[in-house]
């Protein structure tokens, strides 16, 4: 079931999401449902206020493999402290895209869908991905991050090298 992505502003865009205690049959209907919606969407992350659910789980794409990973109660529990500036988007904002700067590497604690505790370790892409999503579920919305917003130009030129 394709879920309604909530758009800015939104107070449960831009409020802190609330711990996952119960890991049950709702929990992964609702990981299912987040999956079915960002893949329809072409999003590679999509956060639980993103679909008006105020609790800390997301579900990403990574590597290249585009494997799926979902993520209870994430802490990034370390940065590399390197960064790197690139391009985002997101869903609750159509149309806007920008640079941002991340750190390039990230060491994350989460849970499974089941509550089972696990740790990964991103770099590049992902670790932008994660540290996206992360930030959803603390009401940190990715335009408070913007260094620059690309031009409508950009934006054409942008989907033409795609379209290629």
């Amino acid at each position: 079931m394709l879920l309604t992505i909530i758009e800015n502003p939104a107070e449960v865009l831009s409020t802190s999401a609330k711990e996952v205690t119960k890991f049950d049959e709702k929990l992964a209907t609702l990981l299912d449902h987040m999956y079915e919606t960002m893949v329809e969407s072409d999003g590679v992350g999509i956060a639980a206020p993103q679909v008006n659910e105020g609790i800390r789980a997301a579900v990403l794409e990574l590597g290249e493999e585009r494997e799926v990973l979902e993520v209870i109660n994430p802490v990034i529990t370390e940065y590399s402290v390197d960064t790197n500036v690139d391009l985002e988007g997101c869903l609750s904002f159509p149309g806007l895209f920008g640079e941002v700067e991340r750190s390039n590497g990230v060491r994350v604690e989460a849970q499974d869908r089941d509550g089972n505790l696990f740790q990964i370790e991103a770099y590049d892409y992902d670790a932008r991905v994660l540290q996206h999503e992360i930030d959803h579920l603390n009401g940190i919305l990715f335009d408070s991050k913007l260094i620059r917003i690309l031009t409508d130009e950009e934006l054409e030129q942008l989907y033409a090298e795609e379209e290629e």
